[in-house]
């Protein structure tokens, strides 16, 4: 049975601000899989240049696996590349909604400029080129989702009610 909406799409496509505003009005609670792997391993960049991305997504499919285990329903924001993972496809195929959160890599660019944060697959500086290559590598990934939601022209509230009428139709209660 699934019980857990999973918001999925690349990074800064605003997973999290979505996934709180979302589980607050449906009633549920939220999870940040990229706030579980910092509280239990560190920081991702530090993850990432000390262990590699193969750690990182072990440790991101464990706090997934966690959240869905323990059975409590709720909105889960998925880091931008854990639909990448394998297992973690698996797992939320057979056990989460995936609502692909989808903004046009231009939208990216800027968030990621006026971002503080440092993405390791990006870098330092991001650009356009880079963000579209790792785009399309991860497009077929999302393409798995259960919902698209073209939010590049949507507002945050505009993005909830979308939700909450593809759940109404689809008569999902969580």
């Amino acid at each position: 049975m699934r019980k857990h909406l999973a918001l999925v799409g690349f990074m800064a496509a605003g997973k999290s601000t979505i996934g709180k505003k979302l589980a607050r009005e449906i009633g549920c609670a939220f999870f940040d899989s990229d706030d579980m792997v910092v509280k239990e391993h560190g920081q991702i960049s530090d993850i990432f240049y000390a262990e590699g991305e193969a750690a990182f997504r072990r440790y991101e499919h464990a706090a997934i696996a966690q959240v869905i285990e323990d059975g409590e329903p709720g909105v889960i924001a998925l880091g931008g590349g854990a639909v990448t993972h394998e297992p973690t496809q698996k797992l939320l195929k057979k056990r989460a909604y995936r609502i692909f959160v989808k903004v046009t890599p231009e939208q990216v660019l800027e968030r990621l400029k006026r971002s503080k944060e440092i993405r390791p697959l990006i870098g330092p500086t991001p650009s356009l080129a880079r963000i579209k290559e790792l785009y399309a590598k991860r497009m077929p990934a999302y393409a798995h989702a259960d919902l698209v939601v073209e939010a590049d022209t949507m507002t945050g509230k505009q993005i909830i009610e979308s939700i909450v009428t593809w759940m109404h139709k689809k008569k999902i209660q969580l």
